[in-house]
């Protein structure tokens, strides 16, 4: 996956993502998208490119638990968060809608640098870096691949138990 970072700094709330009373409007992800960051950024949803990635800092999706977070970013065709720390919430569902969450160190990625996920290392293909990043169990790939349990499940029926002990704890 390779993308152009659009940064942001520590403790992005999802209240940031996408505004709780935009939820009240609509869930669907096409009209979530023209309002993502809108409370940061209100010209940050028209400039985003499909295939952008989101980088940020640390306890990136902190706040509620709005599953709309997740679809806001993916309406908007960002395949990935890149960040220092997720909240666990935001982790899972960013997991459970298909959006893949990496965890490395973000402080050398500026904005508008072209940047490529590889397995687990991230490279700033503008200045030549690669930043190692978590590793995702393959369970949790999976997922994301098929774009959420449901269709994972729609799939392969069930999980395979092998896959599920590799599972990692989040803070």
């Amino acid at each position: 996956m390779t993308g152009r970072a659009r940064v942001f700094g520590d403790d992005i709330n999802t209240d940031y993502i996408i505004t709780s009373r935009r939820k009240r409007e609509s869930l669907d992800p096409l009209v979530l998208r023209h309002y993502l960051f809108e409370e940061i950024d209100p010209r940050f949803a028209a400039s985003v490119e499909p295939g952008d990635l989101i980088v940020a800092g640390k306890n990136f999706g902190c706040g509620s638990a709005m599953e709309v977070a997740v679809t806001a970013v993916r309406g908007a065709r960002i395949g990935a968060v890149v960040a220092r720390s997720f909240s666990r919430t935001y982790y899972r569902n960013a997991v459970n809608n298909g959006l893949l969450p990496v965890i490395c160190d973000t402080s050398r990625i500026r904005e508008g640098d072209k940047i490529a996920i590889v397995g687990h290392e991230v490279h700033n293909v503008t200045t030549n870096e690669t930043i190692l990043a978590e590793a995702l169990p393959k369970i949790m790939l999976e997922i994301i691949e098929a774009g959420g349990p449901v269709p994972y499940f729609r799939r392969w029926g069930r999980f395979n138990v092998g896959q599920v002990t590799d599972l990692p704890t989040k803070e």
